[in-house]
């Protein structure tokens, strides 16, 4: 599907480049498209880009509706290669 999915910052890299972690999943991506970001701040993540910032609250409640849906699995093996998105 290929779902824009919240990820946790865990690290600011040169060239508008940060690392991810979503579950235990763990992802390099691009920030260019956002004006900040830290260490630590809840990214709306979609094709290796981080689209948008989001509280903890609606991070840990998007992921969480997500798998009561029973896409966050997918979702995740899609972020580890695993699949590719539908088109």
């Amino acid at each position: 599907m290929c779902l824009a999915i919240p990820a946790i910052v865990q690290s600011i890299e040169p060239g508008d480049m940060a690392i991810v972690a979503i579950e235990n999943v763990r992802k390099r991506i691009s920030t260019a498209l956002l004006d900040s970001v830290s260490e630590g701040d809840y990214v709306l993540v979609h094709v290796g880009y981080a689209l948008h910032l989001l509280s903890e609250e609606e991070a840990q409640q998007t992921l969480s509706l997500m798998a009561d849906a029973g896409i966050l699995e997918d979702e995740l093996d899609e972020i580890r290669g695993e699949a590719s998105c539908d088109t």
